[in-house]
């Protein structure tokens, strides 16, 4: 029997008369790297949302690590095990880059308004450990040197690490990356292919949302594809970039056999 860390059953999602998603079923195993693709529109990202607390299904169940998470909050479903990064680049522009990553780790302390307000012991020796993990994890990403830094002050590649780095923060069992490699250049995503099958060597489950076909292929081992809401294919890479239905919907051509991955 199969470790299952994220079951997701018959999942939608509607705006109006739009099925941004329509009966969505898919598994993702303990320490895997999952890929989800498809073209602009096809509820990829709506599908992170609903995992992540922001939207609430309209029908379907989501199970992760044995229990429920319908309809958590954003920061319950964090608690649980669940970060992710987004689309468009969400960091503390004005604060620096240590402290965007300790501003992750928070979700996991315990000093309350007492110890907050009054300076305790137990809350200076809880801070010291929160930015001793920081720059660890600063370390982990390679932006160890950049710690002082202003985060809007660092280029487009290095702002994506730094998401990734706060994820972290959180210990998460599932980190739910929304396209990391874009804006990044062929050095940036051959490394950042490197980083994230780390990151799942050191025991985090991976769900990766990303147009770069290349990077997809090269690092998942399961992918799933949507299209208009729907899902047209799931399996492992060989299979679905040979999957016809996969070919017309997400390059709009069909070619001799599969999708061709550049290199």
């Amino acid at each position: 029997m199969t470790d299952r860390l994220l079951v997701c059953d018959g999942l939608a999602k509607r705006f109006g008369g739009v099925h941004a998603l329509d009966g969505v079923s898919f598994a993702i195993e303990r320490h895997a790297i999952y890929g989800l693709i498809g073209p602009n529109g096809a509820g990829k990202t709506t599908l992170f949302n609903l995992l992540t607390g922001i939207y609430t299904a309209d029908a379907g169940r989501m199970q992760f690590a044995g229990g429920t998470i319908d309809g958590l909050s954003p920061d319950r479903v964090c608690e649980r095990g669940i970060a992710r990064t987004f689309q468009n680049i969400r960091l503390f522009a004005n604060l620096s880059v240590l402290e965007n990553v300790m501003i992750g780790r928070h979700v996991r302390t315990k000093a309350g308004v007492f110890g907050a307000v009054f300076r305790t012991r137990a809350t200076q020796d809880e801070e010291a450990r929160i930015e001793r993990r920081a720059h660890e994890l600063l370390d982990y990403v390679g932006l160890a040197d950049r710690a002082n830094d202003i985060a809007r002050s660092l280029p487009y590649g290095e702002q994506r690490r730094l998401e990734i780095a706060r994820a972290l923060a959180t210990e998460p069992h599932l980190l739910a990356l929304d396209e990391p490699a874009a804006g990044m250049n062929s050095t940036e995503k051959a490394a950042l292919g490197e980083l994230i099958k780390r990151i799942r060597t050191d025991g985090v489950t991976v769900l990766l949302i990303e147009h770069d076909v290349k990077l997809v292929m090269g690092i998942c081992e399961h992918i799933l594809v949507l299209d208009y809401g729907k899902q047209i294919a799931e399996g492992v890479p060989e299979d679905v970039r040979r999957d016809r239905r996969v070919i017309e919907a997400y390059l709009g051509t069909v070619g001799d056999d599969s999708i061709k991955v550049a290199t």
